[in-house]
C-alpha cells in the first residue's frame, strides 16, 4: 500500500526529531517520539519497552561530545491507514579532537503508528553493519 505525502512528511519529521533529540541529549523529547507502549531494540544494549524503560536507557547514554545521527534513504510502506513501516540508513558520527569520524553505520527498521495528529514510533529495531 502506498503512503501519501502528508503521512510521509509526518514519519520523516518524527525520524528527524528523534535523531536531533538523541544527539542533543534531550531524553524527554526522544521518548516523546515513541508510542507509550513503543519498543526500541538496540543490538548489544537490549530491548526497551514503554516510555519508562526507554527513558531510563537513553538517560544513561547522553552524549559527552558532539555527535550526529545522519538518517537518509528512508523507504516507506503502509501497513494500514494508521501504521507505516520505514527502513532508513543510519550513519553515526562523533566530533573528536576537531574532526568528525564515522563511528558506525546501520539501518533503522521502524513501524510508526498514527496517534492523534502525530506519527510515533511503535517499534524501532536498529541494525548495525557487521551485526549478525
Amino acid at each position: 500500500m502506498s503512503v501519501d505525502a502528508a503521512t510521509a512528511e509526518g514519519v520523516r519529521s518524527t525520524i528527524a526529531r528523534y535523531a536531533q533529540a538523541l544527539d542533543d541529549g534531550r531524553t524527554d523529547d526522544l521518548v516523546a517520539t515513541f508510542c507509550p507502549d513503543g519498543v526500541c531494540e538496540l543490538p548489544g544494549f537490549g530491548t526497551f519497552t514503554g516510555h519508562a524503560e526507554i527513558a531510563e536507557a537513553f538517560a544513561r547514554w547522553r552524549p559527552v561530545k558532539p555527535q550526529r545521527h545522519l538518517v537518509a534513504n528512508t523507504a516507506l510502506a503502509a501497513r494500514s491507514v494508521d501504521e507505516v513501516d520505514a527502513v532508513s540508513d543510519l550513519v553515526f558520527t562523533v566530533l573528536d579532537k576537531g574532526a568528525w569520524s564515522i563511528v558506525m553505520v546501520g539501518r533503522y527498521h521502524d513501524t510508526f503508528r498514527r496517534v492523534g495528529d502525530q506519527w510515533l514510533i511503535a517499534r524501532r529495531a536498529t541494525r548495525f553493519e557487521g551485526d549478525s
